[in-house]
């Protein structure tokens, strides 16, 4: 029987059950007894220890139950309904669980259910702005001639698919914020020619008022994301935690610790404050395109 994948929905759920009732001080044994007390169907230590790590879904009636016996709040209680009513509902990115790994089906599965995404990108510009050609050439060195030119296309078109989200009407537009150093802007990804059509992308994106673009420079020195890039999430139920997603080479790490989230936050806030503003950052993406096309012009006349 193959092993059971939870949705990103039913980890959440599973998730915030466990913090209520960790907040209720109450153990897995003593939840039991009580809902075996007000007759609220077959319970069992084990089966409500599957529920809270994912092992075993939930249904909206069960949630309802624990929600009595945490006393949760009427808002609270109505977030994890609708997560309970739609847990197992899966994505488009299901059509490519035979191309991406885990953890990236994961994040995308988050980044669908976002409402606004600030992230910091040190190295190379976010997923969610690039050009085709520029994904295609991250995607390609990225998986380092481990697989076919068939396959770098088939990433694109995840990627692209992803992008869609920026101008969705259904659920509205994701608000994206996007703090991008110098260096992601500087650095030569594939060519001058991709690197200028980047640059130029970027000015575009900017015309939307959900996509906040700001440069942070090489003269602003030291500050607090020196240690690498991040995605801080927030999503559109009031009651759903906000989660950061840091990517690492070979694994990803989702951060969903409210203390450990806030000081990522205050983080984003502070590269934010020493960042060039909105209309410096474009004057300097301007220039940077110019440069870049300059740089394409000049070797093609070599």
């Amino acid at each position: 029987m193959p092993e059971r994948r939870p949705t990103i929905r039913e980890r959440r759920l599973a998730a915030e059950l466990r913090r209520l009732r960790e907040r209720s001080t109450l153990r897995l044994d003593q939840v039991v007894v009580v809902l075996q007390e007000r007759g609220a169907g077959r319970w069992s230590t084990p089966k409500l220890s599957r529920i809270e790590t994912a092992a075993q879904g939930i249904k909206p009636a069960d949630v309802d139950h624990l929600c009595d016996v945490y006393n949760a709040a009427p808002e609270k209680r109505e977030a994890l309904l609708t997560l309970a009513r739609s847990a197992r509902q899966r994505g488009w990115w299901d059509a490519y669980a035979d191309t991406i790994h885990t953890d990236y089906a994961s994040y995308i599965e988050l980044e669908a259910e976002a409402s606004s995404l600030r992230c910091y990108n040190a190295l190379m510009i976010n997923g969610l702005l690039q050009t085709d050609e520029y994904a295609h050439e991250i995607i390609r060195v990225g998986l380092m001639q481990f697989a076919p030119l068939s396959e770098v296309d088939r990433r694109v078109e995840i990627r692209k698919t992803r992008q869609g989200r920026l101008l969705a009407q259904d659920l509205g537009p994701l608000r994206v914020w996007s703090i991008i150093d110098e260096a992601a802007l500087s650095r030569t990804i594939g060519s001058p020619d991709i690197m200028a059509r980047q640059c130029e992308h970027l000015l575009e994106l900017s015309e939307n008022p959900n996509v906040v673009l700001q440069v942070l420079p090489f003269a602003a020195g030291a500050h607090p994301a020196t240690t690498g890039a991040f995605v801080h999430m927030e999503f559109p139920e009031r009651h759903m935690p906000d989660v950061v997603y840091l990517d690492g080479l070979t694994s990803a790490l989702y951060i969903e610790d409210d203390a450990q989230v806030h000081t990522y936050s205050l983080a984003f806030n502070q590269l934010a404050m020493t960042a060039l503003g909105a209309d410096e950052s474009l004057d300097m993406i301007s220039g940077l395109a110019k440069q870049h096309r300059r740089r394409h012009i000049g070797a093609d006349e070599h």
